[in-house]
């Protein structure tokens, strides 16, 4: 074989394209998994894109839903009176693009008597569902008004200013004016402190963009907030509807509409005197129906700061009033059932809605005008309030003694917390401090079959009824109130502040005494409590914040505005 050529096999060549294409076939495979992988990948990030922004929008439509129902909570003249009668708006539905959502509201619960209610919104989007449920309450203030104004005539009315040096350690709240020009609705002279947050109807700006508020920004270390939710108290029909519900859920025994009788006397009102006192360790209430109010108007106007709010007109005019001189009780009262004395306790109620009803507390109801104060010995001249009582009128009424509430005080003077004794005060009309320099404006009264019941304390204590003496009364200073006061019909202060040279309070000493508040004040415009450094009043008011744990009996609250309670909010899925 020696010579012949050596001829070899392609086996590496055709080796080499095996293992290319082996490779290729990895190589496709590999890229092909990626490729699906990518794909997927993708898909699942675009999925659970659309899935987030549908759950987001689904939060969003829930959320839009609790916002349309505590709005309309905030213009309803009572919701217990709504939820009650069923009125429209107690459950809804809301449609957006992409989303929807339903929501409903009801009564949760009392914490006192206190309405808790709950609002449920479920929103909707795609495959998603979210709940908003939220236990939401009426906001309380310290210090509400419809207006930081004080009526002067039946038509005008001036500003009211926070002074220089004055300290408001209460949170207040002041309703839109809607004026024009647009300037401030709360009125500042100096350098006053604000340590709690003030709430503001108006907005900062006005339409022009201008910052009403950028040289009084510094003042308020509590903060303020504005475009809020406005007070019910400047509404008629809000406080009417309070009213009647408090009358109807009050026992028919303490319901009264006195009749003024006394038919001699000047410019004569219709009332109840009221008087707590502690017997024994027992809360009472003295009550003497059909007394007859000795009234003084003064001729003008421009003579008097006397004003209340002329029913309605809307709060826009005004008209003098009636105030408090001295009163008259039926000679024959207690033999006839005009006046009984009574434990707290018999006036205790119970609200109920459902399956939800209120701690029991005290209600009377005076479809009239109503007296606080007295000359009896049981209570030695000071108001003492060992329970829990709300006292409603349709008409004014006049604070004639110093009212306290039994039990523990801070060092400040201030129930403390676990005081359980409260007095919450509703008027239509007003609720004012008397001048009790009015009390002799007759000299000595002596009228057949009526007699003269003197409050404050007597300047000569020991005149008999028969000396001019008798009838020479003054208050104490300071003059103190605790309770919850709201006034529908005009503003809280003091009767015959002097005005020019018209007008003029006795005080205790020198030309002002002081006023103290511990509690809370809603008014639906200010009332005047005295001119500084020439008479009536310098004000000391401090919040009790009892109040806002459902303390007070009746549910007299007014704000249109609803927070979450505390602990109150949840937001879940729902339908997995």
């Amino acid at each position: 074989m020696a010579g012949q050529p050596l001829i070899l096999a392609p086996q590496s060549s055709t080796r080499r394209r095996g293992i290319a294409l082996a490779m290729v076939v990895i190589a496709v495979t590999i890229l092909t998994t990626l490729g699906i992988g990518l794909l997927a990948i993708g898909y699942g990030a675009r999925r659970e894109a659309i899935s987030e922004k549908a759950e987001v929008a689904a939060m969003l439509a829930a959320e839009a839903g609790y916002e349309k129902a505590i709005f309309w909570m905030g213009q309803q003249q009572d919701m217990l009176s709504a939820l009650q009668l069923g009125s429209p708006g107690t459950s809804g539905s809301l449609t957006f693009p992409d989303s929807s959502c339903t929501y409903a509201i009801s009564l949760y619960t009392f914490v006192g008597a206190r309405p808790v209610f709950r609002v449920v919104c479920d929103g909707h989007s795609g495959i998603f569902s979210r709940r908003v449920d939220v236990l939401t309450v009426q906001m309380i203030s310290g210090w509400d008004m419809g207006g930081c104004r004080i009526p002067i005539s039946s038509t005008t009315t001036d500003e009211v200013s926070f002074v220089n040096g004055e300290t408001l350690d209460m949170p207040i709240h002041i309703n839109k004016a809607d004026d024009y020009p647009d300037t401030r609705d709360i009125f500042i002279s100096g350098s006053p402190n604000f340590l709690q947050p003030v709430a503001m109807g108006e907005s900062r700006y006005t339409s022009g963009g201008a910052d009403k508020y950028s040289g009084v920004m510094s003042l308020f270390d509590g903060g303020i907030y504005f475009n809020q939710p406005s007070s019910r108290i400047t509404d008629e029909s809000s406080v009417q509807s309070k009213v009647n519900r408090f009358r109807d859920s009050t026992l028919a025994a303490y319901r009264f509409t006195p009749t003024a009788s006394a038919t001699s006397v000047a410019n004569r009102q219709a009332a109840v005197q009221l008087e707590f006192f502690v017997d024994n360790g027992v809360g009472k209430v003295r009550i003497t129906n059909n007394c007859t109010v000795r009234g003084f108007a003064q001729s003008y106007d421009s003579r008097t700061y006397d004003f209340k709010i002329q029913p309605g007109s809307g709060g826009s005019r005004f008209q003098r009033y009636y105030i408090y001189s001295y009163h008259l009780a039926p000679t024959n009262a207690d033999s006839t059932g005009q006046r009984v004395t009574i434990p707290l306790t018999n006036t205790y109620v119970t609200q109920s809605f459902g399956a939800a009803s209120s701690e029991p507390g005290g209600q009377i109801y005076v479809n009239g005008n109503v007296v606080i104060g007295g000359n009896n010995t049981a209570h030695g001249n000071d108001q003492l309030v060992k329970g829990k009582v709300t006292v409603v009128a349709t008409g004014n009424i006049w604070i004639a003694d110093r009212i306290l509430v039994d039990g523990s005080h801070d060092a400040d003077g201030k129930p403390t917390m676990d005081n359980p004794n409260v007095l919450g005060l509703l008027a239509q009309g007003v609720v004012k401090v008397v001048d009790p320099g009015m009390s002799d404006i007759d000299g000595i009264v002596s009228i057949s079959g009526y007699t003269y019941s003197p409050v404050g304390r007597p300047d000569y204590p020991s005149a008999g009824s028969t000396s001019s003496n008798y009838y020479q009364r003054y208050l104490p200073d300071p003059m103190i109130v605790e309770g919850a006061i709201t006034v529908g019909g005009g503003g809280w202060g003091a009767e015959n502040v002097k005005r020019g040279s018209y007008g003029g309070r006795k005080e205790y000493s020198g030309n002002q005494d002081y006023l103290e508040v511990h509690g809370t004040i809603c008014e639906a415009m200010r009332g005047v409590v005295g001119v500084t450094g020439t008479d009536g009043f310098l004000k000391s008011y401090h919040m009790d914040r009892r109040l806002l744990t459902g303390i007070v009996p009746g549910d007299i609250w007014m704000r249109g505005k609803y927070v979450p309670a505390p602990a109150g909010w949840h937001d879940y899925r729902t339908g997995e």
